[in-house]
């Protein structure tokens, strides 16, 4: 899928309407559509990569941000003490389902490890 048919560069560029929970000039955190828990929060990067697995050197920043914002978001809204799962799937195998590399962060609930 190209960028340009991307869901998810779609809602970066404000094509597609989102609940943004917090965004700046690295990713742009919004409220999953169809939530897995209390409360799902997506984080994805405003440029466009596939996944995980096609990430470079080169997008550690991103990477580190991203997961610092997950971690600030769940600090703002109160769940950190009580805990949060982050979550990353990647490839078809692993779970994902939308090209764009994006994390989940869910709270809300105990979760349970291994997952399904």
């Amino acid at each position: 899928m190209s960028e340009t048919q991307c869901i998810f560069c779609k809602i970066v560029d404000g094509q597609i309407p989102s609940t943004r929970v917090f965004e700046d000039e690295v990713c742009i955190a919004f409220n999953d559509l169809s939530p897995q828990a209390p409360t799902h929060v997506l984080l994805i990067p405003r440029e466009h990569v596939d996944s995980l697995d096609k990430v470079e050197r080169g997008h550690k920043d991103v990477l580190g941000h991203l997961l610092l914002t997950a971690a600030d978001i769940a600090r703002d809204k109160g769940f950190a003490e009580d805990g949060y799962r982050v979550v990353i799937n990647t490839n078809s195998d692993g779970g994902q389902t939308v090209f764009h590399l994006h994390v989940h962060l869910l709270a809300g609930r105990p979760f349970v490890f291994p997952p399904g």
